[in-house]
């Protein structure tokens, strides 16, 4: 992971990080700065993070902290979308040119979704960057600041984002510091239903990742023909993966630790099918 040196934000808005303690719904003039750069995030003239060309994660620190900021100078206020009432800081999104919502879809401001997304019942948080193509599948949530790629398919009940952090204080994106780096989905992977990928974790091109899996940044990821640990919290490009336990010894007896399990590899560029995938997942 590394920073952006070149943030399409303003540097007003880490002069408001450093004096954040002090911030409050009052200050007009510093929650017009906020709400103009969370107004770039929505657009997607700015994002959180995303992948170089040498394949690195590169985060824009200004970016994070304006999400973080707008729980700051936002007070809560009261709205109304049909029969539902709504008391918030962050208000729903608007902007949904060319996205196919499907009623009882979430999506909050600051957060961006591409032409050709499909939302069904699902939460998208603010921060959170959803590309061309992807279809959030039922119960999906998608946390603060996760970036998710082009032709991803997340399945119902999914988690991809934060998993700690108070929603309203100054780490609603769940990290613990402001460095840390947010959950990254890359182009044409698929997530299967009720995994979660948490933490800083990362999911590589066209990577599967089985139902139930859970994958955190701190997670091993092994392959099972090797035993070799390939990466903590990253399934790489075009790999079929799965929750999996490994088995260490203590002083109190032997019990099998979460990882996460490779099971084999894929041609780029291929995407297989529901029964091929059943096989490589389930034997």
């Amino acid at each position: 992971m590394s920073q952006s040196d070149a943030s399409p934000l303003p540097a007003a808005v880490d002069e408001l990080w450093w004096r954040r303690a002090e911030l409050s719904p009052a200050d007009a003039e510093a929650r017009a700065v906020v709400v103009d750069a969370v107004d770039m995030l929505d657009s997607g003239k700015a994002r959180v993070a995303e992948v170089s060309r040498t394949g690195e994660v590169v985060v824009d620190e200004r970016a994070r902290r304006a999400v973080m900021l707008a729980f700051r100078v936002l007070g809560m206020a009261r709205s109304q979308v049909g029969d539902f009432h709504h008391h918030d800081r962050v208000p729903l999104k608007t902007s949904v040119e060319g996205v196919r919502v499907v009623p009882g879809a979430i999506a909050r401001w600051g957060s961006y979704l591409a032409p050709g997304v499909v939302l069904m019942p699902s939460f998208v948080d603010i921060g959170a960057h959803v590309d061309e193509g992807s279809t959030v599948g039922t119960w999906v949530s998608i946390g603060a600041g996760a970036q998710i790629g082009r032709n991803v398919r997340l399945s119902g009940g999914a988690g991809v984002g934060e998993t700690g952090g108070r929603d309203g204080a100054e780490d609603p994106l769940g990290t613990g510091e402001p460095s840390a780096v947010p959950v990254v989905v890359e182009d044409g992977a698929l997530i299967g239903g009720r995994a979660v990928i948490s933490d800083g974790a990362r999911v590589g091109r066209g990577a599967v990742v089985g139902a139930g899996t859970i994958l955190s940044g701190s997670t091993p990821v092994v392959d099972v023909r090797t035993g070799e640990e390939l990466s903590r919290g990253h399934v790489p490009d075009w790999c079929v993966a799965t929750g999996g336990t490994r088995w260490h010894d203590f002083p109190g007896g032997g019990f099998g630790l979460r990882c996460v399990l490779v099971l084999d590899r894929l041609e780029e560029g291929h995407r297989p099918g529901r029964a091929e995938l059943g096989r490589l997942l389930h034997g």
